[in-house]
């Protein structure tokens, strides 16, 4: 079993070497990537997970969120979320999710946005934003722009570019 707990300095090494595991080099090429420049991630919702006891416990996943204005409607962006591959799909990154969901939501944040794949993200609520009502900071797949309303309604007033705060 797994244990979620937030980031701390000493997870910094790890949760490197995770994401270049998952997503490799070129996930500073990444558009979502021009949100998190010159921003810094909301503390309160960075989280890793952990697996094992003792010497044999390390780093198997890691989540953050980022301030973000989503057209307008102050909100989050979720991401990265990456998971060691060898445990994918054992809920690590989902349960993540959730509780940084409702940490989020908890704290006041209305409306998520992200950058990823619908079938998976589906399953903590996203949906896809409708063509043409967000813009991203540079080309993404429309397909793969999901949003997320933590308070209900927050989505019917968001309308135009997704920047940084």
């Amino acid at each position: 079993m797994f244990d979620i707990e937030h980031q701390r300095p000493e997870h910094e090494a790890d949760i490197e070497a995770l994401l270049d595991l998952s997503f490799g080099p070129g996930r500073y090429a990444k558009t979502a990537q021009r949100l998190r420049e010159g921003n810094t991630a909301v503390p309160e919702l960075a989280y890793v997970a952990h697996l094992g006891e003792g010497a044999e416990r390390r780093l198997v996943g890691s989540l953050t969120f980022w301030p973000c204005n989503i057209g307008g409607v102050p909100g989050l962006m979720l991401g990265p979320l990456a998971v060691v591959p060898a445990i994918r799909g054992q809920g690590v990154g989902i349960n993540m999710m959730r509780r940084g969901l409702d940490d989020a939501k908890a704290m006041g944040f209305k409306l998520v946005i992200l950058v990823g794949d619908q079938n998976y993200y589906v399953k903590v609520g996203f949906g896809p934003v409708p063509p043409g009502r967000l813009t991203m900071p540079g080309p993404v797949d429309p397909a793969r722009l999901l949003f997320r309303e933590l308070d209900m309604g927050a989505f019917g007033h968001a309308y135009g570019a997704i920047t940084k705060p």
